[in-house]
Parts: structure tokens; sequence; C-alpha cells
């Protein structure tokens, strides 16, 4: 469909409480052509053009999920299941894992970690019409110790050479940024433990300076509360996770925080659609601690952006919603949520043509039925999702 005008009860611009009652989207050779009140563009737009009335629904940009990772299977035995892997095989899975995602209003994600460049292909094909997907941003294999945590993916550097080696080959095949490491993590048998340091803060500092050279941005994986601190130095433009963990348990820095704040540093947190039993599993003291820091990060002013790590074990690429209510149980407003599902993750991914409806953006927007702003479960009810003006309606 070339050219459509869309009519709903409201349409969410973005930010979340810029809202038009009674408006409408023009879409045209897949950009936004106008944006406002429904009766204005009705008379504006030639009565050829299509017209896709949705009364009582909501129009809003499509979501965007900043952390997947489309090689991995959500399964237990993770590690074998990718490494092993008929990269045929993988490639179909992952692309029937982004068109989960799609159906579920995701129009844009993250890929933060595959292996043999199979995202930058899945991107390469979804962008030529061939594949239905959502937008990628693909940051291929992660950079990682020798050992170290995601090792299997094929990043691991040891010297400064290998550092800049193994970043210039992923900018060769089509990196949009550059994921880094910085701290282990629970997938990986043997490697360093969450909150024990993979890089020196020199080595990050190095890889931020090669990644921009390239033109990239740098995601640090950042468990630890020390490396968060050196991954803040370093210049990165993302943490994943940030967790702010110790040998001693969660030991929390607000000074950090302020220069996350200060150098316009988001945060992806990295919740999954089973919060609810990795809360119970991390036990009550635990998990309070976790979501105090949170809520005093979300009140230093902390830019939160959404994502789900969809791929690893328990985190389904079908429930994208799920982790949007994680946030609004700990008193989250819905518009801040879906700013963090929407303009944030433009911000911080760099992406200056998507995350709002507005005059010559990328038409990728979804159709709900009913108000996310006063119900969150509505999001989960997806008439119509479009993605670079192309409608993909189940």
């Amino acid at each position: 469909m070339n050219k459509v005008l869309i009519t709903a009860h409201r349409v969410i611009a973005g930010p979340a409480d810029q809202v038009i009652v009674d408006g409408a989207v023009l879409v045209e050779s897949g950009v936004i052509a106008a944006v406002g009140p429904a009766t204005q563009l009705d008379a504006l737009a030639d009565t050829q053009v299509p017209r896709l009335r949705c009364p009582g629904a909501t129009v809003m940009p499509g979501m965007m999920d900043c952390h997947v990772h489309l090689a991995f299977d959500a399964g237990p035995n993770l590690i074998s299941a990718v490494a092993d892997a008929n990269p045929y095989e993988l490639s179909t899975a992952m692309a029937d894992r982004a068109r989960q995602m799609l159906a579920a209003g995701v129009t844009t994600v993250r890929d933060l970690g595959d292996r043999d460049g199979l995202t930058v292909a899945l991107r390469a094909s979804i962008d030529s019409g061939i594949t239905v997907g959502p937008r990628i941003v693909a940051a291929t294999a992660p950079l990682t110790s020798r050992g170290g945590h995601c090792g299997f993916l094929g990043g691991e550097v040891t010297t400064d050479e290998d550092i800049r080696t193994q970043i210039a080959r992923n900018a060769a095949a089509g990196a949009d940024l550059i994921k880094v490491m910085a701290s282990g993590g629970a997938l990986t048998p043997n490697g360093p433990r969450m909150w024990e340091a993979q890089f020196t803060p020199r080595q990050l500092h190095l890889i931020v300076e090669e990644a921009t050279r390239h033109g990239l941005r740098v995601a640090a994986h950042a468990h630890g509360t020390e490396t968060i601190g050196h991954c803040v130095a370093a210049g990165v433009q993302t943490i994943e996770h940030c967790s702010w963990r110790t040998a001693e348990g969660i030991v929390y820095d607000p000074a950090i925080t302020q220069r996350i704040v200060d150098n316009d540093i988001s945060i992806c947190r990295c919740v999954s659609g089973d919060w609810k039993l990795f809360l119970e599993q991390m036990g009550p003291e635990r998990s309070k601690a976790m979501i105090e820091v949170i809520q005093e990060m979300r009140e230093a002013g902390v830019r939160f952006i959404a994502g789900t790590d969809a791929g690893v074990p328990g985190a389904r690429f079908d429930d994208y919603v799920g982790m949007l209510e994680f946030f609004a149980s700990l008193g989250f407003k819905h518009a801040e949520i879906l700013d963090m599902a929407t303009v944030n993750p433009a911000h911080a991914l760099g992406l200056s043509d998507t995350g709002a409806l507005a005059p010559g953006m990328r038409a990728d927007l979804i159709i709900i039925d009913g108000n996310p702003l006063t119900e969150l479960a509505a999001l989960r009810r997806i008439q119509h999702v479009f993605t670079a003006g192309r409608s993909v309606t189940k």
C-alpha cells in the first residue's frame, strides 16, 4: 500500500503526552506525510487515497526492543543451540523470531550478539522486502575476553590489536554498533562472574575510541558496580543490565548515576516477560534491593530504554509487553513507559527517523484496540502494524 490515511480515536504522536484526539496519520511512500486532526487530513487528502478507519483505537509509533538476541532460542541449552546449529536452519529460526516480534508491535530491534553475521544478512533480507520483519540494528559478534561471557559468538579478544581487529571486522561485516561484554554474565559456564570486569578501564576507552573511528556507538553489558563506572568514564552510549552487583551484593553508587545522567547515557535494564518468576528466584531481600535501585535511578533522571533480552532462557520473543508491565508494577506512569519503548530508544540508538509520528519520519507505527495511556494491556491487542509504510497486519 503506497499511500493510506489512517484515522483513529487517538493518535499518540510521541512523546506520549502528545495526543491528538480523533486524529489521523497520512502515510506515503514509506514515510509519514502528515499528522493531525482527522477532519483536517480527511479534507486535504485526495478522495482516491485509501482510508483505514479504526474507531476506538490508538495509533502510535512502533515499539522498539533495544536488547535482543535473534540467534538464541530462549531454551535451556542455548550455547549448543547457537554454536552447533546449521547456518541455514539458524537463519530460518531467526527470521521466525523477528516475525514474532513484529507481530507483537515491535518495529525496531537492536540485536546485541549473534554469530557469523547472520543478523546482518537477515537485516538485508528484511530491508529488501524478501523477509517480513522489524528494522534491525545489529551489533554482530560482541567483544569479550578469552573464555569470557558469550565467547562462543566469536568475539574473544585479548590484546589491543585484537580489539582493533575485531572492531574493524565487525564494521566490515556491516555492524551498526559495537557491543562489549564489560563484565561477566550468567550464560557462560566457568566464565567471569557477573560483577567481575572483563576489560580494564584503558581497554574500554580503546574500544570506544576505535568504535567512534568507525562511526559506531558502543553498548556495554555491565553488571558490576565498578565496571559500570568504568563504562561511564569510557564514554559508552548505553549500558545493558546495569544491576550494580558486587561480590557482597548490590551496591548502588549515586555519583556514578549522576555521571550517567550528565553524559546522556541510556540504561537498558533487560527485563523479560517472566520477571515475576525471576523476582521469586532472587528472593525477597535481593529483589527488593534491585527494585529500590531502579527507583533511585529513575528519581535521579536516568533515561531508561526498553529491552527484553529476548532469546536468553525464558525470555520469549512474543511477550514484549510483559517487560513493560514490570515497570508499571514499580509505579512508572504509562506515558513514561511508552516513551521508554519509542522516543527514548530512538534517541539512545541515534535513529532520528523513528520513535515518533511526524512528517518526514519513517512510517513505523502500530494501531491498537484501546488506550495504552490508561490500560497498558491494550498493547497486546494489535490491530495493524506498519513498518516503513508497509502493512504487515496478521
